[in-house]
């Protein structure tokens, strides 16, 4: 407990006096948008940062839980991609006055849901693309664009994104997988804080064992 309050993931405004970073799950109201708690970004909205994101499409965008994201962050959804597989690209059905139906979707490049893990932190003005699975744990550098999937406690950056390196070990990043502390209760989460903030990662790697 700080300042005589406990954590609350339906509040929006997490920094008192300061709107400018909110928990993105009470805000939301696309049905299509799914966000776990505590997850942040630095701005006073959301949904406007989830472009191209069109009922017909059905994609969804799924967010873990304990997720930072910085400002300027945009999650570029399906909407976004045009037919390839013929002469033109231009999408005349969208557009008032053309005779031409809408693509079936097997005609279209559609990707899928955009799935991001727990505890990923995603840097300032980064895009992601359509369909990309971001596992939990990891960083995305500021301004990059990721359009491939990105492994548990990766370092990606760049345009496009390409992986710097892995966090952690194999084996710890096995125990962090399987211990999932953002699965755990408020109550627990605080009392594992001075664990989950330590930088002697043997007495990390020591401790988790004796947890699971």
């Amino acid at each position: 407990m700080k300042n005589g309050k406990n954590p609350d993931p339906n509040t929006v405004h997490p920094i008192a006096g300061y709107d400018r970073e909110i928990y993105v799950k009470p805000t939301l109201k696309n049905s299509n948008i799914i966000v776990g708690d505590f997850t942040y970004i630095a701005d006073s909205e959301f949904e406007s940062h989830v472009t191209h994101h069109y009922l017909w499409n059905g994609d969804r965008l799924i967010i873990g839980k304990f997720c930072q994201i910085a400002a300027g962050v945009e999650f570029v959804m399906n909407g976004a991609n045009h037919q390839m597989n013929a002469v033109s690209t231009f999408p005349f059905y969208t557009l008032e006055g053309w005779d031409m139906t809408p693509p079936v979707p097997a005609d279209l490049p559609l990707k899928g849901d955009t799935v991001i893990g727990s505890d990923v932190w995603i840097g300032q003005n980064a895009v992601i693309l359509p369909g990309v699975h971001i596992g939990d744990g990891a960083i995305i550098g500021a301004y990059s664009v990721v359009g491939s999937d990105v492994a548990p406690y990766t370092i990606v950056a760049g345009n496009p994104a390409k992986p710097l390196r892995k966090r952690f070990d194999d084996g710890l990043i096995d125990l962090l997988l399987r211990f999932r502390w953002w699965d755990r209760s408020i109550e627990e989460i605080n009392s594992l804080i001075p664990l989950l903030t330590c930088s002697d990662l043997k007495l990390v790697r020591k401790e988790l064992e004796a947890l699971l």
